[in-house]
Formats: C-alpha cells, sequence, structure tokens
C-alpha cells in the first residue's frame, strides 16, 4: 500500500460540500449555510477577492481597486492572476453580475 504522493499528486477532492451547495434553494440559505461553515474572516477573504474580480473586470486601476476593496496589492495581484489563468468560472460569475447590474440600470423601453 503506497502511503507518500508523488510531487504534484493531490487528494481526492471530497464531492460533498460541493453537491451540499447545489441543493442550497435562497440567498438566505447559502448565507446561512457559509455563516455556519466559515469563520468570518474566512468569508470576508472570499467576498473581497469577488470584489476585487468585479473592479477588475471593469477596468480599475490597482491603486483604485485597493482603495475601494480594503485589499492588499498582494490580494489584487493574486485575484488578477486567478482571473487571466484559473478556470474561468469566478470571470463567468462576475461577468454575469456586472451583466445583470447593467441591464437593472438600463431604462425601460415604452
Amino acid at each position: 500500500m503506497r502511503t507518500q504522493k508523488t510531487p504534484g499528486e493531490r487528494d481526492p477532492r471530497s464531492l460533498a460540500l460541493y453537491q451540499a451547495i447545489l441543493r442550497l434553494n435562497t440567498l438566505e440559505d447559502c448565507i446561512r449555510f457559509f455563516d455556519d461553515l466559515c469563520a468570518v474572516t474566512e468569508l470576508r477573504t472570499l467576498e473581497q477577492r469577488y470584489d476585487v474580480a468585479k473592479c477588475l473586470l471593469q477596468g480599475k486601476v490597482y491603486a483604485e481597486i485597493r482603495k475601494e476593496t480594503g485589499a492588499s496589492s498582494a490580494t489584487v495581484s493574486r485575484v488578477n492572476r486567478m482571473l487571466n489563468y484559473g478556470t474561468g468560472a469566478v470571470s463567468a460569475s462576475v461577468r454575469f453580475d456586472l451583466d445583470q447590474g447593467a441591464a437593472a440600470e438600463q431604462p425601460k423601453a415604452e
């Protein structure tokens, strides 16, 4: 039985957490779930990274993002790297949010 992993080998991903998230039905369910699961600092870190991603996709510069979000330059750089080299899932989600916000701000045609 092998006990050591080769370099780059990862533990198998536990899918139970992701399946539980998929079962959440409302924003309130989601907030309560993550409030129970995560420490406040963990949640604020995730929320901040999402806000930084939104700013980056809006074309804001690092200094403006740092001022607006309170994120360090290292965090802004990390999120920028994730947007450029990650899976694209966060980028797609943020773009959806930005599009929805833009659509909500559009005047209704009469």
